[in-house]
């Protein structure tokens, strides 16, 4: 076969693939990786999220019958798998599919210099390891400087909330979130702490509803300067 002739096969091939695998397909030709926690908007068509849904819904079909559940029957579940599958998409991994969200970033004008603390904010994504809640708060600290871009305060909880609507783990979510309000802001100073539950630890295993993880990322002054650090964490509500 010759390579024009075996070139065409395969484009024929993905032409009749599942919108996955296009969207994959797309994603490897740009040497993008996909994990979990990754953004994929970009390589998303306009249509395909929906075709995307139909898709998911139908495995999520087949889930449901290898847990020998009779869907057809069974009331509760007949429509669980394009539940399940809309709301994957649509809601608690939407910061896979979906762009970022606009960010208006206006000038420092008055030369704000002094410590903004913004939190608690509400956190709600998953654990990459079993698709489990992590339910938690967020506090961020920046320390501005003459040439820091400033966003107003709702556009914190809309950062993060994009950020943390993936599968993923609350470490490498921190840092994520971390490095896109230091892109946009250009601080001298940048601390994040974020306190959370993990359904993993309190629905299976070790079952235990009390513990929770608390971590922290701290950048620039924050990280250099124990004074500053240690006047957030003054700051820092207490329990």
């Amino acid at each position: 076969m010759s390579k024009e002739n075996s070139e065409q096969k395969n484009k024929t091939n993905l032409e009749n693939s599942p919108v996955s695998a296009k969207i994959r397909a797309r994603i490897v030709a740009g040497g993008k990786k996909f994990f979990a926690n990754d953004n994929i908007s970009q390589f998303i068509q306009p249509g395909e999220l929906e075709s995307l849904q139909v898709e998911v819904a139908e495995k999520m079909q087949a889930l449901l019958e290898s847990l020998v559940i009779d869907t057809k029957h069974d009331h509760n579940t007949q429509d669980t798998a394009r539940r399940v599958a809309k709301m994957y998409l649509n809601e608690v991994f939407r910061g896979r599919y979906q762009p970022a969200p606009t960010v208006t970033e206006f000038p420092n004008v008055s030369h704000l210099n002094e410590l903004i603390l913004v939190g608690p904010i509400t956190v709600r994504s998953a654990c990459s390891h079993h698709f489990c809640p992590i339910m938690g708060k967020v506090w961020v600290g920046i320390l501005p400087n003459e040439n820091s871009n400033l966003i107003g305060l709702s556009k914190y909880a809309r950062i993060t909330d994009w950020v943390m609507s993936r599968p993923q783990i609350q470490e490498e979510a921190i840092t994520e979130l971390a490095n896109i309000l230091m892109e946009k802001m250009r601080p001298d100073g940048l601390a994040v702490v974020m306190e959370a539950d993990h359904f993993c630890m309190h629905w299976r295993g070790v079952k235990d509803s009390e513990s929770k993880m608390t971590n922290s990322v701290m950048r620039g002054s924050f990280l250099k300067n124990p004074a500053q650090r240690m006047e957030f964490f003054s700051l820092f509500p207490k329990k």
